[in-house]
């Protein structure tokens, strides 16, 4: 293909995914607004939604132990390792429709591409979507990439969610074994590598006016839960200097978590994502708080030393005010380096369509967190606007769609193991 070009073959691609995206958005639990969580009956209408695409780009499909949707298309001859690529179909509350999609559609669209040319490759290609990244419904992501990994944690299916139901009683409902998702699991002797186009979900590229840009890492996260416990008592009669009031201390904490990742300018961020306080009226001093946290940061040494002064300054908080704290780490993932040998080949492909070969680093969670335990990991990042993700506006204009579709394939077609890709 010659630089920037898109065939007649591959001319509609963008048109294509931005169709599928829509239909796809269309499947959700509340006729309000997105919203599609793991093991949902509308978690299983995307599947076999996105089966039928699978089946249709020329693909063998089926449901894996734990959910995810696997297309295979064989390279030359049968049984060759595979480049696997996807992204998740699970999505937030209130959610916007291209974060996850656009990455698994397009992926599925360009395998549909080289099958109606009659294109073989000397490797195989997978594509997956991955059942559950955002870990919205039970608390725990990457369940998907996790059980291909092999890395999942058979005690994450007695979890329950917010309506009481156990994790093993939702994987049953589905149609799924709870006892066999060690099934889903595969090894690197399987895969050459994982790629995945996602979108940006930040503002960078659109400040650069680029369309794509090659993922250098995928940051790390430390999430934690507090609680702080103090004493309730009669919001008239209970002076201020005797109060032990649990929601004034979380807000103090919440105060000193923005401040130490503000005047923080290497790329730190912390994040309280929710909070409950009770008893929860409004003439009642709280007895209670609990408060989410999500620190990320470019490398693991910066994280963790920003969570010890974070977890320093809650307990001088809580010593201070006379309040009992407990905190609890319920996530905690390494910051993945995208492959330099992969890297070199997303540029390369963002170079053959024409386009300047811009690096960023992703300080999202992707499936590649978990991947990377079994496989070399790379990216291609393409445009939102605004920045925005995990909200109803998230999207990405038509041009940029295209623009990913093309690299991508482009990557694929061009695609050379490590081995290969070192000499």
């Amino acid at each position: 293909m010659e630089a920037g070009s898109a065939g007649p073959e591959n001319a509609s691609l963008g048109g294509e995914v931005v169709g599928r995206i829509n239909q796809l958005a269309a499947i959700s639990e509340t006729s309000q607004d997105l919203t599609r969580t793991f093991l949902t009956r509308e978690h299983r209408a995307a599947a076999e939604l996105i089966l039928t695409w699978m089946r249709s780009a020329g693909m063998a499909a089926h449901l894996d132990a734990i959910g995810n949707v696997c297309g295979r298309h064989e390279g030359d001859r049968p049984n060759l390792p595979c480049l696997m690529l996807g992204s998740h179909y699970d999505t937030v509350r209130d959610a916007g429709k291209w974060d996850g999609p656009l990455g698994l559609i397009t992926a599925i669209s360009c395998v549909g591409d080289l099958a109606r040319r009659g294109r073989r490759l000397p490797f195989a290609i997978e594509v997956t979507g991955f059942a559950d990244e955002e870990g919205i419904r039970f608390a725990s992501t990457l369940l998907g990439s996790r059980a291909v990994a092999g890395t999942f944690e058979e005690s994450v299916v007695g979890t329950k969610d917010r309506a009481g139901i156990p994790m093993r009683e939702a994987l049953v409902e589905f149609g799924l074994d709870p006892d066999h998702i060690g099934a889903a699991a595969r090894t690197r002797r399987e895969l050459h590598a994982y790629i995945e186009l996602h979108i940006e979900q930040g503002p960078v590229l659109e400040a650069q006016n680029l369309p794509v840009g090659v993922v250098t890492a995928i940051a790390g996260a430390t999430r934690l839960v507090a609680r702080l416990t103090g004493m309730a008592g009669h919001a008239g009669t209970v002076p201020m200097r005797l109060r032990q009031d649990a929601l004034a201390g979380g807000a103090e904490c919440i105060g000193a978590i923005e401040e130490s990742c503000r005047t923080d300018d290497s790329g730190l961020v912390g994040t309280v994502g929710y909070i409950h306080a009770l008893p929860g009226a409004a003439n009642v001093i709280p007895g209670q708080v609990s408060f989410t946290i999500d620190v990320r940061a470019p490398t693991d040494a910066h994280r963790k030393r920003a969570v010890a002064d974070i977890v320093r300054q809650i307990e001088n908080i809580a010593k201070r005010r006379e309040l009992s704290l407990q905190l609890d780490v319920t996530h905690e993932n390494r910051t993945v380096p995208c492959a330099p040998w992969l890297k070199q080949q997303v540029a390369a492909a963002i170079s053959g369509e024409g386009f300047p070969v811009f690096e960023l680093p992703s300080g999202a969670g992707h499936d590649g967190m978990a991947m990377i335990d079994i496989a070399d990991v790379g990216m291609v990042f393409v445009r939102c606007r605004g920045g925005i993700s995990h909200h109803p506006d998230e999207h990405v204009e038509l041009a940029d769609v295209d623009a990913g579709a093309r690299v991508l394939l482009r990557l694929i077609e061009n695609f050379r193991p490590r081995d290969e890709a070192r000499r």
